[in-house]
C-alpha cells in the first residue's frame, strides 16, 4: 500500500482541520476508504501539529463537498500539487465572493471548475 500524499500545514489556523479517523466517522466509512479517497484524489490531506487530517469544509453532513474532487483533478491537470491547490481553495477571491471552497459548498462549483480550468493557459 502506498501512503498517504499529505500536504504540509499551509492554511491559516483559523481553518479547522479533523483527524482521518474523524472523517471516517462522519463520512460512515472505515479508515482505509478514507485513505484511498486521498490517494485518488477526491480528498485532500494536510498535516497539523503532526497529525494527518481533512479540512471540514471539503465535508457536508451527508459526504464531500459536491464537485471538490473534480477541481481538484483539474488543479493536478495543470501541474498544481496538493499545498498549492489547498491555498488556492482557501483563498478569498472577491469576484466569487468568499473563497473557491465556500463557492463548492453554495453549489457554485461551475463557475470554481471554470476558474480551475483557466489557471492552466
Amino acid at each position: 500500500m502506498s501512503a498517504i500524499p499529505a500536504a504540509p500545514d499551509v492554511l491559516a489556523p483559523d481553518v479547522e482541520v479533523i483527524p482521518l479517523p474523524d472523517v471516517a466517522e462522519r463520512l460512515g466509512l472505515v479508515v482505509t476508504r478514507v485513505h484511498q479517497l486521498i490517494r485518488d484524489g477526491h480528498l485532500l490531506a494536510l498535516r497539523r501539529e503532526g497529525v494527518l487530517g481533512v479540512p471540514t469544509a471539503f465535508l457536508t453532513d451527508t459526504g464531500i463537498v459536491k464537485g471538490l474532487g473534480g477541481t481538484i483533478t483539474l488543479l493536478r491537470d495543470n501541474g498544481y500539487d496538493s499545498d498549492e491547490i489547498l491555498r488556492w481553495l482557501f483563498t478569498a477571491d472577491d469576484s466569487l465572493p468568499g473563497t473557491p471552497i465556500d463557492a463548492l459548498r453554495g453549489d457554485r462549483g461551475r463557475e470554481v471548475k471554470r476558474r480551475a480550468q483557466a489557471m492552466g493557459f
